[in-house]
């Protein structure tokens, strides 16, 4: 009997989230007729909460192409790529990626950096909690600086994109509209931290990704210059070592021999 039970209850999940699917074998009414009405009523309420999921976790994504244009972007996804756990705090991961093969929003080549922003904020939000660094701390253990690693925050992520993503982020953020003319031009890199309580997306200087992502390798500081000074040779390390120290981003250092 459990069997059974169980493999119409593996029928009923898949076919909820297969809108082509037809009502599971199994299921019927009182009236003996398979009560396909109410199952597709519940098919379309389960889609429409994952839709909402989805438009809770990327809601800038949302605004650049309206409620309408988002929604059904998210059922092609919810459609592709169901929940593969009841926990949802993971579900959307690959949404990015997904927009980013989705040929209706070619028109918008940022969105799925975007998305990828957006991604990185609810990732930071839930990241592990570490006590930063104080200046005096680091002073005291970094006998010589230049030959230094740091461990950074674990909620710290960084994100590079061909596109002006951070403004155009901050500026739906605010709910402002700007002309695209008006945007930058170049692209730009977003270091996205949660130090305290609240979560912080900053546009790094250029070379600052470089030179974060190579601490986070576990290159020294110097090592880690040198990377961002190879993209960016106007990189300022002094500049760029107390913007970390400022945000909260260092809660460890150790001096190494060179």
């Amino acid at each position: 009997m459990g069997g059974a039970a169980d493999e119409l209850e593996g029928l009923f999940a898949r076919a909820v989230l297969d809108i082509d699917a037809p009502t599971p074998q199994g299921l019927v009414r009182k009236t003996g007729t398979a009560p396909s009405r109410r199952f597709g009523v519940y098919r379309n309420n389960v889609y429409a909460s994952l839709i909402d999921v989805l438009a809770r976790r990327f809601p800038v994504s949302a605004r650049l192409v309206g409620d309408a244009f988002f929604r059904a972007m998210a059922r092609a996804y919810v459609q592709r790529e169901p929940p593969r756990s009841p926990v949802l705090l993971r579900y959307g991961a690959g949404f990015a990626d997904f927009i980013a093969g989705f040929p209706p929003a070619a028109p918008v080549p940022y969105l799925a950096d975007i998305a990828r922003l957006e991604w990185a904020w609810h990732d930071v939000y839930h990241a592990a909690d570490a006590e930063p660094l104080s200046l005096g701390a680091l002073e005291a253990a970094a006998g010589r600086v230049e030959h230094a690693t740091l461990a950074l925050h674990p909620s710290l992520t960084v994100l590079r994109s061909p596109y002006p993503a951070v403004t155009i982020w901050q500026l739906a953020m605010r709910g402002g509209e700007d002309e695209p003319a008006r945007l930058p031009a170049d692209g730009e890199d977003a270091l996205v931290l949660r130090p305290k309580l609240e979560v912080e997306v900053r546009r790094l200087p250029e070379g600052g990704a470089v030179f974060v992502l190579a601490l986070k390798t576990g290159a020294s500081l110097q090592d880690a210059a040198t990377s961002a000074t190879a993209e960016a040779p106007d990189f300022d390390l002094a500049d760029n070592l107390a913007g970390l120290m400022a945000r909260g981003a260092i809660i460890g250092v150790a001096a190494q021999q060179p």
